[in-house]
């Protein structure tokens, strides 16, 4: 008996069952195609060794799109593990996103630039010989005895405490891995990387979106990893550095205390930069610029706080305030609305009504809303001649936004959740992912959008980051990581159902799933734990700023 096959933006086929992705390429000529990596079944993202056995809907998936990318630096990561298992008898942990890249680090220790290039001919090596990459679905008992004679004692306890039976590991000359998401069939598939020596480590490097046929400029965020190493300082002290650490944390009613201090210690990072602002020459203007989700407007009320204490009289004013009314905002090319792009915000207003502040002329703020798209008459203030004026929105660094002050008063801060707690040694939690969670809490409650309409937005949101805000991240004079190692197990209980309600016929339902299949390795906190100042509190509501 034959299933019907449609294939998306194409023909249906009546096929006999079971087929699999890589069978159905070879059959519609397409065998030889390496940038198709995975393929979505009914909308659900599935390897290409996954198997029809009833009518279905397909999408093949190459590596021009986000959830391609995923695969293909997915099946790098184990390449890499492979690698280092293979040149230097250790294992890898990935730690942060850095340059276009994956920051990583050896078990053992520090990585000389020696191990770096025997780890790199090992690479190459497993690429060049195009070792098939299988799947094996396992009993969680079997997958737990595999993962501990590998020394992966983490991951075989994140599997238990998830519930995870049964479940998917890969294999590759000999050796099995975890990954949340589908691997490309063999190594051969990897065409395009490169492994850095960078600090104690290594950056492993990939393709990305934006640039899907070769590999961008290598350019070494050194504040970035300054922010890292801190980080790394922080989950010392909270002895947390993976997810089966927090697991045991909330199961040991120690959830509070973590939350508590992981709170004191952003206190702790906003007080030293509020001492940095006002020691020796005063800086008169704050400049707080990150991407959508980073926690922004929370931030710079909190710095007011701090400013104050030390005998400041700070004034944040929110740039979203100078939106162009909606009819003169302009249009990407698919004919949306850029909210993103620096030409929809007045940029003439922005500059002269600064200036008149920082001269201590009276102002007219305006206040945007977002519910009629016209721009509003806001509060009447003035500064006084000591007063320090921050300014947040996803601009604040581009010199556009501030052209007419002089640089010696003005002092940058960019902020974003920078780190995100690992899942275990080889899978780490995206930080894209976390202020994408964010937004979706945020959107729901204070404009009453649905999760389909979020995720359809994002895209956008992250071309609009790219393009507007990475670039000028290394010119801040500070950086505020502001993740909370808790925050994800905090947004599990708003994001869940919202998910849930993504209809299967959604162009949106595949990122549903997704998300929702990383959410289930996180432990639940209640919300009740977190402090009505803290950044959270943006996004999930009952903060005190609000």
């Amino acid at each position: 008996m034959t299933i019907s096959v449609e294939i998306a933006g194409g023909e249906a086929y009546s096929l006999d069952p079971p087929i699999n992705g890589q069978d159905l390429l070879q059959k519609l000529g397409a065998g030889c195609d390496r940038k198709i990596v995975a393929w979505r079944v009914n909308r659900y993202l599935r390897p290409l060794d996954w198997s029809l056995r009833e009518d279905s809907f397909i999408d093949f998936v190459d590596t021009s799109s986000f959830e391609g990318m995923s695969v293909y630096r997915g099946t790098l990561v184990f390449v890499l593990s492979l690698a280092c298992r293979g040149a230097l008898g250790d294992g890898l942990s990935v730690r942060h996103s850095i340059s276009d890249g994956y920051y990583c680090e050896l078990q053992s220790g520090p990585a000389s630039a020696q191990q770096t290039g025997l780890v790199r001919d090992a690479m190459e090596y497993i690429i060049r010989r195009d070792l098939p990459i299988t799947r094996e679905v396992l009993s969680i008992d079997s997958a737990e005895r595999i993962l501990l004679q590998q020394n992966e004692p983490d991951t075989a306890d994140l599997l238990k405490y998830a519930g995870v039976d049964p479940v998917n590991l890969y294999k590759c000359d000999g050796v099995y891995g975890f990954f949340y998401g589908p691997l490309a069939p063999s190594t051969g598939y990897l065409s395009s990387w490169e492994l850095v020596p960078f600090r104690e480590g290594m950056v492993l490097r990939f393709p990305t979106v934006a640039y899907p046929l070769e590999l961008p400029p290598f350019t070494p965020a050194e504040k970035l990893a300054d922010v890292f190493n801190e980080y790394g300082d922080w989950l010392q002290i909270l002895g947390v550095k993976t997810m089966e650490n927090l697991h045991s944390q909330v199961i040991g009613n120690k959830a509070r205390e973590l939350v508590l201090v992981s709170e004191a210690l952003h206190s702790q990072k906003l007080n030293r930069m509020s001492e940095r602002i006002t020691a020796g020459h005063k800086k008169r203007l704050i400049c707080i610029s990150g991407p959508s989700g980073s926690g922004k407007t929370t931030t710079a009320e909190r710095l007011s706080i701090h400013l104050r204490a030390m005998g400041a009289r700070p004034l944040a004013v929110s740039l979203d305030d100078y939106f162009l009314d909606r009819e003169k905002t302009p249009r990407d090319p698919e004919g949306n609305y850029d909210f993103e792009a620096i030409e929809a915000m007045d940029l003439e207003l922005i500059n002269v009504q600064l200036e008149d502040l920082l001269e201590g002329r009276e102002v007219t703020l305006p206040r945007f809303n977002f519910l009629t798209g016209k721009r509003e008459e806001g509060s009447r203030v003035r500064m006084g001649s000591d007063d320090i004026l921050i300014i947040e929105g996803i601009h604040g660094l581009n010199n556009r936004i501030t052209s007419h002050i002089p640089a010696d008063i003005k002092f940058s801060i960019y902020i974003s959740p920078l780190t995100g707690i690992s899942l275990d040694r080889h899978n780490r939690t995206s930080t894209t992912d976390n202020r994408l969670l964010r937004r979706l809490v945020r959107d729901r409650r204070l404009r009453g959008k649905s999760a389909s309409t979020t995720l359809a937005q994002w895209p956008s949101v992250i071309r609009g980051a790219h393009r507007y805000i990475f670039p000028y991240q290394e010119l801040a004079d500070e950086m505020f990581n502001s993740a909370l190692v808790y925050e994800l197990s905090v947004l599990k209980g708003y994001a869940e159902p919202m998910l849930r309600t993504v209809r299967e016929d959604s162009p949106e339902f595949g990122e549903a799933a997704r998300l929702l299949n990383i959410l289930r390795f996180i432990p639940y906190i209640p919300s009740d734990y977190v402090p009505s100042d803290s950044i959270l509190r943006e996004f999930i509501g009952g903060g005190c700023f609000e």
